[in-house]
């Protein structure tokens, strides 16, 4: 069952903390207003992540219809126990839509949530956010990025900034007027300046990346411009030694 929630934090102490901290992005938070998205609720951690995975590097609609047919193998079209997705076969799993990763990533989330590797939400919202990442991780199929849009999505921690996050990359790049995207220890460095609250200031790079529209093509990551000067280099360096030879042999 999925509802939704208010944050769990105040947003408007967070508006005013991070328009003091940093005033380009007061204004950005000036312009588009209030920090207005509410809480995904599922049931369990073990949910929530089971649909993370269906929804990983697919679009959202896809993802939606996927997710529908496996919670149509649970009883009673609810979602899946582990027990459940452990007892499935990898077919069933496979002709609701999901790749042999996905067939093995649920599976190992189902066993981790029987063995207590992957905490109730109970024992989820009074665990840090390294902890967290550190116990979450560990399943199969389940990166940073996941745990993140889980701390972010489903328990509303006010400090996350995902910064392997390619939306969050661009609308920085974009917001602060730079020809790349940054790498992500760059950044983590900048990002200092809006603590305790990044996931606020990650929510508005979301926006500022999908206000851009078409200008958001202009921007690149920095190692593949790195990589074109090294292949332009390296096609020019032959031409200028066979130049070299010719004249050798005139002489």
């Amino acid at each position: 069952m999925t509802e939704t929630s208010s944050l769990p934090f105040d947003h408007i102490k967070a508006h005013e903390h991070l328009s003091q901290a940093d005033k380009r992005l007061g204004r950005l938070i000036a312009d588009i207003g209030e920090f207005p998205f509410e809480l995904d609720e599922c049931d369990s951690v073990y949910e929530s992540l089971l649909e993370a995975i269906t929804h990983q590097s697919i679009s959202g609609k896809a993802a939606a219809t996927i997710y529908a047919r496996i919670k149509a193998l649970g009883a009673n079209g609810q979602c899946p126990t582990p027990e459940e997705i452990l007892n499935a076969p990898a077919q069933a799993l496979r002709d609701a839509g999901l790749s042999f990763a996905k067939v093995a990533a649920m599976k190992d989330l189902a066993q981790k949530t029987i063995d207590g590797v992957v905490p109730s939400l109970e024992a989820a919202q009074k665990m840090s956010d390294e902890e967290l990442v550190e116990r979450l991780v560990s399943v199969r199929g389940i990166g940073a990025w996941t745990v993140e849009m889980f701390l972010i999505f489903r328990l509303g921690r006010p400090d996350v900034l995902p910064i392997h996050d390619y939306a969050v990359q661009k609308g920085f790049a974009i917001l602060y007027r730079k020809k790349a995207m940054p790498k992500p220890r760059e950044l983590t460095a900048f990002g200092e300046r809006w603590r305790p609250y990044r996931t606020v200031a990650s929510w508005y790079m979301w926006r500022a990346y999908g206000r851009a529209g078409k200008d958001a093509r202009k921007i690149t990551k920095k190692t593949a411009k790195k990589k074109l000067r090294k292949k332009k280099a390296k096609k020019d360096r032959p031409k200028k030694q066979s130049a070299r030879k010719k004249r050798g042999r005139r002489s």
